[in-house]
């Protein structure tokens, strides 16, 4: 990738106040790899997907997101397994069935947040 005028300073020059700020308020290692690991587990179409139809339902079993994704209920569980793992989605059992919902406010607010930034025109 080639460097353009906007891509570098044409002067070196440091800004000390800007720079405590920013060193005081760096992330640590460990929050920075769990919120890596946030993103990648949103990187994935399938897995947005069904964030998404939680967002707009709230709540939907294993069956009604396999029959509206159009596929197999097992690549659906996976799905799910992994967005479990990262906190996104919970799910609770009625009987046979398992209904998941986003994990939280936070969750609801990422896709709100991400939705409003993308459908910006």
């Amino acid at each position: 990738m080639q460097q353009t005028e906007c891509d570098v300073c044409e002067v070196h020059h440091i800004h000390p106040e800007k720079l405590a700020h920013a060193r005081l308020h760096q992330l640590d290692n460990e929050t920075v790899m769990h919120l890596a690991e946030i993103f990648k587990t949103l990187g994935d179409q399938t897995r947005i997907k069904i964030l998404a139809l939680l967002y707009r339902e709230e709540e939907l079993c294993v069956c009604d997101i396999a029959e509206t994704l159009r596929m197999e209920q097992s690549a659906i569980s996976h799905q799910l397994r992994v967005l479990r793992n990262a906190r996104l989605v919970k799910f609770e059992r009625r009987g046979k069935e398992y209904f998941y919902s986003l994990d939280d406010d936070h969750v609801v607010k990422l896709m709100s947040q991400g939705l409003d930034h993308v459908l910006e025109k």
